[in-house]
C-alpha cells in the first residue's frame, strides 16, 4: 500500500484544511500521522515498534514509566512531541534518515493539536451518515454545498456551458455516445423551462443507459468471457452481464441490487433472475491448470469474492489484511478471515480444466424458452397419447404372455446376413452362412435391419460350422476347418454414415483349447487367439459369444460391420463355415438360451421384481405397432430436447453446501496453515450483524450492507457515480475510505448524498439526476490559469468537467458517428477487429481469433470478447478484469493516437461517416466537412477551422491522386461496402479528413 498522501492531489486538501483556525483530528492530524506514524504506530501490533499505538488515544495517553507519548493539552510533556523535535538522530522521530519526516508546519500543526486537548474521532468514514443541514435555503442541494466552499476559497462558479456542450456532455455521460444531430437541435430549439430537465429524463429512459452504467460495474466485477491464467478456457457467463444492463435501465433498487449479486440464492423462494444475479461473485478467475491443488485454488477463489465485495460496497482494503492486521485501518486479519466465512460455504472445489465449475444455472433466450416450451408441449402431447394407448392394451397382456414366453425359447438368436466380404476367397452359401478359405483376414459387413434388431442387443456370436465342401464334412484330420481367430471387432454405422466402436467386456466358447482361449480374440495380438479345432476331427459346430459392455439399441436401421482376423496354422486349408448372430438375451448360455425377458415370463407374476414387471410392459407395449411408433416420437422428441438444453448457455452462479464448513485464520494466507478457526462476522469497527439464532450467511451480510446504519456502503456508491460523472470522485481513492484516505474537499456534500440516496429507496437514477442537474455540473470547463494553479484537478468544483474519454467511449463514439453503430442490446460477446496473432501467441497458439462478420462487427464494446490473457486491444486504458477495479485509468497516452488513427474501426467509420455527411449534405466538399464535424463535436466549425478543414481535403486529394494503390488500400479497410456511387478519389480525400475529425482533442475530451 502506498500512503494516500503521497499523491499530490492530497495536498490541496491538506491546504484547505491548514488554513482553519481550529484543528481537527479527522480533518487536519489523522492525514498525517497516517503518513507519517502508523507504519510503526499504528493498528498492526506484528510491525509496531516499542508497543506504542498513536491510531488511538488509549496508547497515545497511557502511561510508560510515568510518562506518555501525547498528554493532553501539554506538548512539551509529551514524549511523542519530544522525540518529534528532537536534534539528536538516534531519537527524532519519524527516524533522522526516512521518507517520512515532518516538515516545520507539520510539525507546527501536531503542536496545536496538542495544545487544544489532543482530541481523537472517529474515522470519518466509519461514522454512520447523517443527513447534514443544507448551508441555505431553497436551491439545489448539491450547489448550496459547493458553493459554501467555492465562497471559503473566494471563488465562484463558472458560467453555464453552452447547451451544445451540455447536450454532449450528458449524453456521454447517461448514455456513453454522442448526442445526434436530431437531439442537438431539438435540445437547441427549445427555450421553454424545464428544456434540460427533460433531456436529462430522456436520456435515462434511454437503453444505451443501462450498457454505460454496465462497463465501470463490469471492471469493479472482474467480468470477463474467459477464465484466465494460462489456460484461459471460455465461459459464459454473459447472460449476467445482460442482467447488469436490465437492472440498471429499470432501475432495480440499489439495495436489491447489492442483495441479490451477493446472496439473491438464500431469498426465501428465490427466483431465476435473483440467483443468475449471484453470477457477480462467481466472476473470478479460474485456475484450469491440472497440477494445481483444488483446495488452494478454492480458497483462492473465496478470497477474491471477499475483496471484491471489501472493495465494491465498503471501499475498503481488506486484502490488506488477509496477512496480518492491517497497517493502517482498525481491520483485524480475524475480520478478513470472519467476512471470508461468508463465501467458505460454497459448493465450489477448486478442481481446474473445465470452463464452468458448477454450481451454474441455464438461462435461455426468449427465443430458446419459447423452442422448448414447444418441445415440452408436443412431448407431453406424446406421452398422453402413449398413456392411453397403453390403457387400451393393458387388458390383452395375459394372452400375449402365454404366446410370447414359447416363442422367446426358440429364437434367442437372430441371424444377420452379411452385404459384403472383403478378403479372398470367401463364397456366399443359400443359408447365409459364409464359406471362406485363404490365409487372409476377413471383413464381412452385416445389416442390422429394424425388424431383426427390435429390443436391447447385448451380444454378438460367430458360429465356426462344418460343411460338405470340407475334406469328409470338416471331420477329416487335414483340411477340415482347422483355423484360429486372432482378432475380434466391430463398429455401428448409422443413417448418416457415422461410425461407432462397440466395446466388449467379456467372452466364452463352446469349446476352448488349453492355451487357446477364446478371450484372446479381444487382446489385440496377432500372436494369440481362440483355436476351433487343434489337430482332432470336428465333431460338432463350435461357437463364441462376445458379449458387448452396454446395451446396443438400434431401433433404427444400422449395419454393423464385423471384423474377423485369421490366421492360419496349416497352409492350403479351409478356414472355416461362419455364421454371425445377435441376441437380446442378458446371459447368454450356450446350453440353455433364456433371455432376460423369458426369465421375467418364467417367474410367478406374483414373485416378480418392479424389474421384470417393467420389462414384460414394455415388450408388450413395444410388439405394438402403433404403440411403438408413439414412443419412437417420444425418443425423436427428447433427444431433440436434450440437444437444445445443450445449446442453451449455464452461468455460473452461488449456492451454500449443505453441510457447514469451518473457517480458519489462515497463517499469511496459506490454505495449509490453518490456525483459529472463527465465525462469519463483519468487521469490528463497523456496526454488527443483528443478533442471530444461527449461523450468520451472506444474506445477513448483504442485508447488513445495504442497511441504514452502515457507514459505507451509500458513500462509496455515490462516490463511484460522481467519479463516472466528473472524472474523479469527492474522494480520489474509490477503493480506499480508511484512515489512508484523503481528506474529504466536500465532507458534507457526500454525507447528503449518501442520506439522499438511502433514504430515497437506494433509487440510483434519481441519484444521477440530482448530480447532473445541478448548476455544479452544468459549469462551463474553461479554467484560467489562476483556478488551474490554485485546483488543477478541479476539486473545489469551480468548473465543469473535462478529461479524455476512456477508449471504449471514444470506439463507440467513432461507430455511432458513423451511422454503423448496431443498437442491438445483449447477447453473446463478439469479436470485432484485432491484429492477427494475439490470442496465439498469448495462448501458445492454443486459441485462435476468428473476426466475427456482418454486424457484430459494430456491437458497442461492451460486447466485445473479453479474454483475460489477452484483453481486447483496443481498450488500452482499461482494467484488465484480473482483479477487482474501481479506480479507471485516465490517460493520452500516444496508444490512443496510434489506435485511433491506424485500427481498421477508425479508419472504416471515418469513411462510412464521409459517406453519410455525403448522404445528410450534399456533395459540395464544404458542406460535407462541416456536417462530418457537426455530427462529431455537436457544433458547427468556426471559420478557421473550415479552413483547415478544406485545406486538408485538398492535400488528401492530391496525395491519393498521386498513390493510387495508396487509395485503394484506404478505402477497402473494414468489412463494409465501399459506396461506389462517390468518386474513389473524393470518397478518400472525404475519408482522411474524416479520420482527422474523429481524432480531434475536442472529439477525444468529454468537455
Amino acid at each position: 500500500m502506498h500512503p494516500a498522501h503521497s499523491f499530490p492531489l492530497i495536498s490541496l486538501g491538506l491546504a484547505f484544511a491548514l488554513s482553519a483556525e481550529e484543528v481537527g483530528f479527522n480533518a487536519d492530524i489523522r492525514p498525517l500521522l497516517s503518513d507519517h506514524c502508523f507504519a510503526c504506530h499504528g493498528f498492526d501490533a506484528n510491525t509496531r515498534e516499542a508497543d506504542l499505538r498513536l491510531d488511538t488515544p488509549e496508547g497515545a495517553f497511557a502511561l510508560r514509566d510515568g510518562k506518555a507519548a501525547i498528554v493532553p493539552g501539554k506538548p512539551e510533556e509529551s514524549l511523542a512531541w519530544q522525540r518529534i523535535i528532537s536534534k539528536d538522530p538516534d531519537d527524532v522521530m519519524p527516524p533522522y534518515d526516512s521518507h517520512l519526516k515532518l516538515d516545520d508546519e507539520e510539525k507546527d500543526f501536531i503542536k496545536r493539536w496538542i495544545e487544544g486537548g489532543a482530541v481523537y474521532e472517529d474515522h470519518w468514514a466509519f461514522q454512520r451518515v447523517e443527513r447534514p443541514e443544507l448551508p441555505t435555503d431553497g436551491g439545489h442541494p448539491v450547489d448550496a454545498f459547493v458553493g459554501l466552499k467555492l465562497a471559503e476559497e473566494g471563488l465562484k462558479f463558472a458560467d453555464e456551458a453552452p447547451k451544445r456542450t451540455l447536450v454532449r456532455r450528458l449524453s456521454q455521460d447517461l448514455r456513453g455516445l454522442p448526442p445526434s444531430p436530431e437531439e442537438v437541435d431539438a435540445f437547441l430549439a427549445d427555450d421553454s423551462d424545464g428544456a434540460y430537465e427533460r433531456l436529462v429524463d430522456r436520456f435515462l429512459a434511454d437503453p444505451a443507459y443501462g450498457e454505460r452504467m454496465a462497463w465501470p460495474w463490469l471492471d469493479a466485477a472482474r467480468y470477463a468471457d474467459s477464465n484466465g491464467y494460462q489456460a484461459d478456457n471460455d465461459r459464459t457467463m454473459w447472460p449476467w452481464r445482460d442482467w447488469v444492463i436490465d437492472a440498471f435501465n429499470r432501475n432495480l433498487p440499489y439495495d436489491d441490487f447489492t442483495v441479490w449479486q451477493i446472496a439473491g440464492d438464500l431469498l426465501p423462494e428465490a427466483t431465476d433472475e435473483q440467483i443468475l444475479a449471484t453470477g457477480f461473485l462467481r466472476n473470478h478467475p479460474i485456475n484450469g491448470e491440472g497440477g494445481r491443488i483444488p483446495e488452494e485454488n478454492r480458497v483462492d477463489y473465496v478470497m477474491d469474492m471477499t475483496e471484491t465485495v471489501g472493495t465494491v460496497w465498503m471501499g475498503l482494503t481488506m486484502n490488506c489484511a488477509r496477512c496480518h492486521d492491517h497497517k493502517y485501518d482498525p481491520i483485524k486479519q480475524s475480520d478478513y478471515y470472519s467476512l471470508f466465512a461468508f463465501f467458505n460455504q460454497t459448493p465450489i472445489n477448486g478442481a481446474g480444466g473445465n470452463p464452468q465449475t458448477p454450481p451454474v444455472i441455464a438461462w435461455p433466450s426468449s427465443e430458446q424458452a419459447e423452442r422448448e416450451s414447444e418441445m415440452v408441449a408436443k412431448l407431453n402431447e406424446l406421452r398422453s397419447q402413449a398413456k392411453q394407448l397403453e390403457e387400451q392394451l393393458l387388458p390383452k397382456l395375459p394372452e400375449w404372455e402365454s404366446h410370447r414366453i414359447e416363442s422367446l425359447e426358440d429364437n434367442s438368436w437372430s441371424p444377420l446376413a452379411f452385404d459384403r466380404v472383403e478378403g479372398f476367397p470367401s463364397k456366399r452359401l443359400e443359408d447365409g452362412t459364409l464359406l471362406a478359405t485363404g490365409f487372409n483376414p476377413i471383413k464381412a459387413t452385416y445389416r442390422l435391419q429394424g425388424k431383426i434388431a427390435a429390443g436391447v442387443h447385448t451380444a454378438i456370436r460367430i458360429d465356426a460350422m462344418r460343411h460338405p465342401s470340407m475334406t469328409d464334412g470338416g471331420l477329416a484330420r487335414s483340411n477340415s476347418g482347422n483355423f484360429v481367430l486372432t482378432g475380434f471387432k466391430a463398429e455401428i454405422i448409422d443413417g448418416a454414415g457415422k461410425k461407432r466402436p462397440l466395446e466388449f467386456d467379456r467372452a466364452e466358447a463352446t469349446f476352448e483349447q488349453s492355451g487357446f482361449p477364446v478371450a484372446h480374440a479381444l487382446d489385440g495380438k496377432n500372436e494369440t487367439g481362440w483355436a476351433v479345432y487343434g489337430g482332432r476331427p470336428i465333431d460338432r459346430d463350435h461357437a463364441a459369444v462376445f458379449h458387448l459392455k452396454d446395451l446396443l439399441d438400434l431401433a433404427e436401421d444400422a449395419v454393423i460391420e464385423v471384423y474377423l482376423d485369421h490366421q492360419s496354422r496349416h497352409r492350403n486349408h479351409v478356414i472355416g463355415r461362419l455364421l454371425v448372430s445377435v441376441t437380446d438375451e442378458t446371459n447368454p448360455s450356450l446350453s440353455d438360451g433364456a433371455s432376460r425377458l423369458a426369465k421375467a415370463l418364467r417367474e410367478p407374476a406374483e414373485s416378480r421384481s418392479k424389474e421384470s414387471k417393467e420389462l414384460i410392459r414394455s415388450s408388450f407395449l413395444n410388439d405394438h405397432p402403433e404403440y411403438k411408433k408413439i414412443e419412437s416420437k417420444v425418443a425423436a422428441t427428447n433427444s431433440s430436447l436434450g440437444k437444445h438444453r445443450k445449446l442453451v448457455p449455464k452461468v455460473m452462479v452461488m449456492a451454500d453446501q449443505k453441510k457447514r464448513r469451518k473457517t480458519h485464520i489462515l497463517a499469511v494466507g496459506n490454505y495449509e496453515k490453518p490456525l483459529d478457526p472463527v465465525p462469519a462476522a463483519t468487521i469490528e469497527v463497523l456496526p454488527p450483524l443483528s443478533p442471530l439464532d444461527r449461523d450468520a450467511n451472506r444474506l445477513d451480510l448483504a442485508r447488513w450492507l445495504v442497511s441504514r446504519d452502515h457507514p459505507l456502503t451509500a458513500r462509496v456508491t455515490i462516490n463511484r457515480i460522481w467519479q463516472d460523472i466528473f472524472g474523479i470522485g469527492l474522494i480520489k481513492s474509490p477503493e480506499d475510505f480508511g484512515v489512508q484516505s484523503e481528506v474529504p474537499v466536500h465532507p458534507e456534500l457526500i454525507d447528503f448524498l449518501a442520506a439522499e440516496f438511502m433514504e430515497s429507496g437506494w433509487d440510483l437514477k434519481r441519484l444521477v439526476r440530482t448530480i447532473v442537474t445541478s448548476r455544479t455540473y452544468r459549469q462551463s470547463s474553461r479554467v484560467t490559469p489562476e483556478l488551474l494553479e490554485l485546483d488543477p484537478a478541479n476539486r473545489l468544483l469551480a468548473r465543469g468537467p473535462r478529461y479524455r474519454l476512456p477508449a471504449w467511449m471514444i470506439r463507440d463514439q467513432a461507430l455511432a458517428t458513423s451511422g454503423r453503430l448496431v443498437r442491438k442490446i445483449g447477447g453473446r460477446p463478439v469479436k470485432p477487429y484485432q491484429p492477427d496473432g494475439l490470442w496465439k501467441e498469448a495462448t501458445f497458439e492454443k486459441k485462435k481469433y476468428v473476426q466475427d462478420k456482418g454486424d457484430a462487427l459494430y456491437r458497442r464494446s461492451l460486447y466485445t470478447f473479453w479474454r483475460r490473457i489477452s484483453a481486447p486491444p483496443m481498450f488500452f486504458d482499461n482494467a484488465s478484469r484480473d482483479l477487482c477495479s474501481v479506480n479507471p485509468s485516465l490517460t493520452n497516452t500516444p496508444m490512443h493516437a496510434l489506435a485511433t488513427l491506424n485500427d481498421p474501426t477508425y479508419v472504416e467509420a471515418a469513411r462510412l461517416l464521409a459517406g453519410r455527411s455525403v448522404q445528410e449534405a450534399s456533395s459540395d466538399p464544404a458542406a460535407v466537412l462541416r456536417r462530418a464535424f457537426e455530427i462529431v463535436h455537436a457544433r458547427p466549425p468556426s471559420d478557421l477551422e473550415m479552413q483547415v478543414l478544406e485545406d486538408a481535403h485538398r492535400m488528401a486529394r492530391e496525395s491519393f491522386a498521386e498513390d493510387k494503390d495508396a487509395m485503394a488500400r484506404f478505402l477497402a479497410v473494414g468489412d463494409s461496402p465501399v459506396d461506389d456511387s462517390i468518386e474513389p478519389l473524393e470518397l478518400a480525400a472525404l475519408s482522411s479528413v474524416c479520420l482527422s475529425i474523429l481524432n480531434t482533442d475536442e472529439a477525444l475530451t468529454k468537455e
